[in-house]
């Protein structure tokens, strides 16, 4: 499972630049997954991969504009996530439900800190605005991530360690 894959899987939101993707759920078991260095080292490929001109990101986009347009503090804070979420992995908080859903949140609000503060800066509008389009909408499918990677990482890792 990989971030390519699960921006793929894009729902748009109607008055949002920003589309509901399964991409922040790949951006956690990423660094949790392959740790800090190589969580960073594998979602700095696929921003350069799109960058280029792959059709990596949400609804097969791809070029710099993802990055300079709307969507890209939520791709910075993806990156910044990885490696945050990485190094608690590296502490082992994915190992146990109590530390691996709190590892979980932290990830997804340092995406969402980027991401809204971007989308604010970029599109001119209010911060009520921002959070209607930015982040109301993605509560709900956020929560469910969050309880997927979080609950199913200490279940392999007790699987693992039989």
């Amino acid at each position: 499972m990989n971030s390519e894959a699960l921006a793929q899987v894009a729902v748009p939101i109607p008055g949002s630049p920003v589309p509901v993707t399964g991409q922040t759920l790949g951006v956690l078991l990423i660094g949790t997954s392959y740790g800090s260095a190589l969580g960073l080292s594998t979602f700095l490929t696929y921003l350069l991969v799109g960058i280029a001109g792959a059709p990596v990101f949400a609804n097969g986009a791809h070029g710099l504009s993802r990055l300079t347009g709307a969507t890209g503090g939520y791709l910075a804070g993806m990156l910044l996530a990885t490696v945050v979420v990485g190094a608690l992995a590296g502490r082992r908080w994915d190992q146990r439900l109590r530390s691996a859903l709190p590892t979980m949140v932290i990830g997804d609000a340092i995406i969402f800190s980027f991401g809204l503060y971007w989308l604010h800066s970029f599109s001119n509008q209010t911060w009520s605005w921002t959070l209607a389009a930015g982040l109301t909408p993605f509560l709900f499918g956020e929560a469910l991530k969050i309880a997927i990677a979080g609950t199913s990482l200490p279940l392999v890792w007790r699987f693992v360690q039989k």
